[in-house]
């Protein structure tokens, strides 16, 4: 079996399946090592062809027949509790993964692909479970049934036994060296699987791109590139693993055909009357018994082969195990149990208490000595030159990331210290990147609303000025959306996006340069909207066009992560150069269009 930190509690928890199926196993065991007894006292009981026991030998088919229906019928118990289990243990453990992956930082996703962790989720998975099941019966039969066959051939002939014995502790010594190698080449074949993934999923992601400069041959030549080094690590695997089981195959037919040229030369000279010895030992078989041996050995072959796979399914599991393991013991940067206090009636008020903050992993401050305050119910803008710090302040406000305490506080009470899921509840965020899901759009808008109806989308789509779009649609708010809402244009996917953190009614909204896309018509109706509808809730708005903040009632300026800035437009004009350039640059634009 496969024992770590992350699966030991499965065992533990599907105890009695397997407790069932490993018990049932070995009684199937115990009951097959009679069918070679039965086979031999048929053989010695119709020796002598004169005065055949009939009755006898009709009995002892019927007993091998009903050791054959309750074998098969345990068998059927097994699968279904061994693979139950199994199964099982696959579906908790890939939902814990799921979980571990939605607690990770941004920082993580930034560092590791996301192919790798598709390969993890899918391949190492279903390598690992596989085991989990068919590893276990193999083993509990290469481990009991080669015990109590043993046994039995022990009792009646120990020498040809020990000649038994001999290659078999070979092939099991070669299995375990053979182990290592095997390890070693799964790993280099699921490396390569998640580069495969990992292009794939970049080639899908970016197809549009691709077919815009028309590069579907250079792409087509460079996943080839990949698929083949990845085919290339499987073929190997597949050469390795046959090679492994078919010289253990070899080697345990070489011995059979040996054993019944051995077996049946001190067999002849044993009815002839003359006795043999082999390792100073007397061989007296019968024929019957003879028999009986060599269908005991028979049995015997299933084991070693189990051996010699479950060595294979060893190494490959061992190679998955590590590296899903690696993912579930990733340190967890946030952790939602943290904090103390509780963020109730949250009215909004946000202040920045000399804020520096550094991605992980970097020294360069992206952020410098932030000090504002944000009244409650105000309405603010954030611009700034791009790598200002824009995005990296909300996401400060979002608690994606740790910083120092008493930096970050709403309605006067650290967000360090507070409960991650009160923070983040109480803020409704329109991401620069603006993600929507498979799915209906009302069901998108919905997203943040639990029991949300068509109705409640439609009037947070009229609030977003997408309500129009919509319903022009084919099937209205009950359109599907392709992947990422690739259905929709960009200027569409924004305003979807606005409708569903409008609909969470959360105390503050942040909107990251989420009108970039609309005309400026559009903007008006969703700024008066926003000054209507969020009339005494706070609201940030960053932008890139000063006329999204012209109207707003106070603006940061950003320049190189510090504040240029904070004041109402008008007043901006005349104390920060950036504001003032940007407002000048823009009214040149206009002039230009004129």
């Amino acid at each position: 079996m496969l024992f770590g930190k992350h699966f030991n509690k499965y065992y533990a928890k599907y105890w009695f399946f397997f407790l069932f199926g490993v018990i049932t196993l070995i009684a199937i065991d115990f009951l097959q090592t009679f069918i070679p007894e039965a086979i031999g006292q048929i053989v010695t009981l119709m020796k002598d062809t004169d005065s055949v026991d009939v009755a006898a030998v009709h009995k002892l088919a019927l007993e091998v027949v009903g050791l054959g229906v309750l074998m098969m019928i345990g068998r059927i118990m097994w699968r279904l509790s061994l693979f139950w289990a199994a199964g099982k243990i696959k579906m908790d453990l890939r939902s814990e993964m799921f979980k571990k992956s939605e607690r990770l930082s941004q920082r993580y996703y930034h560092s590791e692909k996301i192919g790798n962790i598709v390969s993890w989720f899918t391949s190492d998975l279903e390598t690992i479970t596989d085991y989990i099941g068919w590893g276990t019966v193999m083993l509990v039969d290469a481990s009991f049934l080669t015990i109590l066959v043993m046994i039995k051939m022990f009792m009646m002939s120990v020498p040809l036994t020990l000649l038994v014995l001999i290659p078999i502790l070979l092939i099991t010594l070669w299995g375990f060296l053979s182990e290592i190698y095997l390890s070693k080449v799964w790993e280099a074949r699921q490396a390569s699987n998640d580069r495969l993934y990992d292009f794939a999923t970049e080639a899908f992601s970016g197809i549009r791109v691709i077919k815009a400069f028309v590069k579907e041959r250079q792409q087509a030549i460079a996943f080839k590139k990949v698929a083949r080094k990845c085919q290339k690590d499987s073929v190997k695997v597949a050469e390795v693993d046959g090679l492994f089981e078919r010289l253990i195959d070899v080697l345990i037919h070489a011995i059979f055909g040996a054993f019944l040229i051995v077996g049946g030369y001190f067999a002849f000279y044993f009815t002839s009357g003359t006795a043999h010895s082999l390792f100073g030992m007397e061989i007296d078989l019968s024929t019957g018994e003879l028999v009986t041996f060599i269908a005991y050995f028979d049995t015997l072959i299933w084991p070693v082969i189990a051996l010699g796979s479950v060595i294979a399914m060893h190494s490959r599991a061992k190679a998955s195990l590590k590296r899903t393991s690696a993912f579930l013991d990733q340190e967890e940067e946030i952790i939602l149990s943290d904090g103390t206090e509780r963020l109730e009636n949250v009215k909004g008020e946000i202040v920045f208490n000399d804020l520096t903050f550094a991605y992980p992993g970097t020294e360069e401050a992206v952020l410098k000595n932030i000090n504002l305050t944000i009244k409650a119910g105000e309405t603010v803008g954030i611009v700034g030159k791009i790598g200002s710090g824009k995005t990296t302040l909300v996401d400060c406000l979002l608690r994606l990331y740790n910083f120092g305490e008493n930096r970050v506080k709403i309605d006067g009470i650290d967000i360090m210290k507070a409960k991650i899921d009160d923070v983040r509840a109480s803020i409704a965020y329109v991401p620069q990147d603006n993600f929507l899901f498979s799915d209906t759009i009302a069901n998108n808008i919905n997203f943040s609303k639990k029991d949300g109806t068509e109705a409640d989308a439609k009037e947070a789509a009229i609030f977003a000025s997408v309500d129009r779009d919509i319903v022009e649609f084919k099937d209205g708010y009950q359109s599907l959306l392709g992947e990422r809402g690739t259905t929709v244009s960009g200027g569409q996917k924004q305003r979807i996006s606005m409708a569903r953190a409008y609909l969470k009614n959360a105390p503050i909204l942040i909107m990251d340069d989420s009108v970039s896309a609309v005309d400026v018509k559009t903007e008006t109706t969703i700024l008066n909207n926003i000054k209507e509808k969020r009339a005494g809730k706070t609201t940030i708005i960053i932008a890139s066009r000063i006329s999204t903040v012209s109207k707003l009632d106070k603006v940061i300026v950003l320049n190189d992560g510090e504040v240029e800035a904070f004041g109402s437009p008008k007043e901006l004009l005349a104390t920060s150069k950036t504001y003032a350039r940007m407002a000048m640059l823009q009214e040149l634009d206009r002039e230009e269009v004129k």
